[in-house]
């Protein structure tokens, strides 16, 4: 048998949108174009989003490895007579069948069209006050309201799922029967788009929701231009939003849901839960419930253990009160999940907040302002005790951040290569804890696919 060619395979093709986007702007098509005269300063970020996009459900994690792979991938705005067009050249062949774009990914290129082309157009109009938490909220409310993903009138019923992109294959499908068991119960689906833990969960409850005849079923997948390479969308995605960053898709993930389940996962995957749990922990959240959930099946249950045992060796006991722990029990986590909703159907009504999103839900600017994680940034974390819990937990979910960076993301990866790890100081205690979860980590492949040897992006150092 002879291996595969490595060469990948191409497409030119001139495409119109499938649904949503219509028109732009001479002055927006200007900006995504690559017209050499200074004006196409989007076009670059155009590509990547598009090539992650028309390459959905790739394998790699690497996203300097895909822009390799299609070098000479290029997309460009036409703006004609009827509306917008998208002109491929030398895309992946992988998004065609038969010579027509598959309508999945049509729509989902479509999407990075127009949240690229409005987040830029309403920053630099001075539409969002980015400076103060209101304005943060509000904008990212707006990103949100524009790709169409606030639905009225409809009870609490969606889902955050979060969890590692490179599982093993029992975590894969324990994570199908969790979305199962969901989808059984009317409840819609949102991850971060990508593979493992982001699919299996939209895979079980595409069956569950076909089962129970329910049309009109959410997939949402919520990225942000820096992970979107490196964790492609998955084919069952039917609502893709790209926030600006990773703080702003974040904070979507807990304005628009009404659950969070936790499967296993890596150094993402902890960045996400320090950061709500960072939030739940702020006294002025001490009343607004908010079901929380890690899960996986019985071979996951020394993850959750550690996961535990870091939580509360570092936040303190009482954080163990903001999750629960269920293993390899998907009705049990379903019901929960159930439970929980109801009471924040309740609680909203009570309160007079609104569905769609959590208003009343109090999240301080050292949440949502974006951190880059450069080498000086990184050491000047402060991972000390002599500070609130929900402050230490903001931190910690940066100093997460940075290493994801450092992992996957291009720039991230090109700081560590030329100046070598990031330094993470602190108490001497937090920092024994941590090193031992991030080793754990690396001894599980959680922090790159199977296969590849990681090397670390960071050291840590007990000051």
């Amino acid at each position: 048998m002879q291996p595969p060619s490595t060469k990948a395979a191409t497409v030119n093709a001139r495409i119109a949108p499938a649904a949503g986007l219509d028109v732009l702007s001479r002055q927006e098509v200007a900006r995504l174009r690559d017209v050499g005269d200074g004006t196409g300063g989007l076009h670059e970020l155009l590509r990547r989003c598009a090539l992650a996009v028309l390459t959905q459900g790739g394998a790699s994690d690497d996203a300097r490895a895909l822009l390799d792979r299609y070098p000479d991938f290029d997309i460009q705005i036409l703006q004609q007579d009827r509306g917008v067009k998208l002109e491929l050249t030398k895309a992946p062949a992988e998004a065609f069948v038969d010579s027509h774009m598959i309508v999945g990914v049509n729509e989902l290129l479509f999407a990075v069209v127009r949240d690229i082309v409005y987040v830029t157009t309403q920053i630099e109009a001075g539409r969002f006050d980015l400076t103060d938490s209101p304005g943060i909220t509000n904008a990212m409310f707006e990103i949100l309201r524009n790709a169409r993903v606030l639905r009225p009138n409809i009870d609490p019923n969606l889902v955050v799922c979060w969890g590692g992109h490179s599982i093993g294959r029992d975590e894969y499908d324990y994570t199908k029967r969790v979305g199962y068991e969901l989808g059984l119960r009317a409840f819609d689906i949102c991850t971060g788009c990508g593979p493992g833990a982001m699919k299996g969960p939209m895979k079980g409850a595409t069956i569950a929701h076909a089962k129970q005849r329910r049309r009109n079923n959410r997939y949402i997948g919520i990225t942000e231009p820096g992970i979107i390479a490196a964790e492609s969308p998955n084919p069952i995605v039917n609502n893709l939003v790209i926030m600006p960053d990773i703080e702003k898709r974040l904070e979507a993930f807990v304005r628009i849901g009404h659950a969070i389940v936790v499967f296993p996962g890596g150094v993402g995957t902890a960045e996400e839960i320090l950061y709500l749990l960072g939030i739940l922990l702020h006294p002025e959240n001490a009343g607004i419930p908010f079901p929380l959930i890690f899960t996986g099946p019985s071979e996951s249950a020394a993850y959750f253990e550690q996961i535990d045992r870091f939580l509360r060796l570092v936040l303190g006991g009482d954080v163990a009160k903001r999750y629960t722990i269920v293993v390899d029990d998907p009705r049990g986590v379903a019901r929960l999940a159930r439970k929980g909703i109801e009471r924040v159907r309740l609680n909203r009504l009570d309160n007079q907040d609104a569905f769609f999103f959590n208003w009343a839900l109090h999240i301080e600017r050292e949440f949502q302002l974006p951190f880059q994680p450069t080498h000086a940034a990184m050491a000047a974390l402060n991972l000390h005790r002599d500070q609130p819990p929900h402050r230490l937990a903001a931190d910690l979910r940066r100093a997460f951040s940075g290493i994801v960076a450092g992992n996957v993301k291009e720039e991230g990866m090109h700081a560590i290569e030329k100046d070598g790890p990031f330094d993470i100081d602190g108490d001497r205690d937090i920092m024994q804890a941590l090193d031992a979860l991030l080793a754990s980590f690396v001894a599980q492949q959680r922090m790159k696919l199977p296969g590849a040897r990681y090397v670390p992006c960071y050291r840590v150092h007990a000051g």
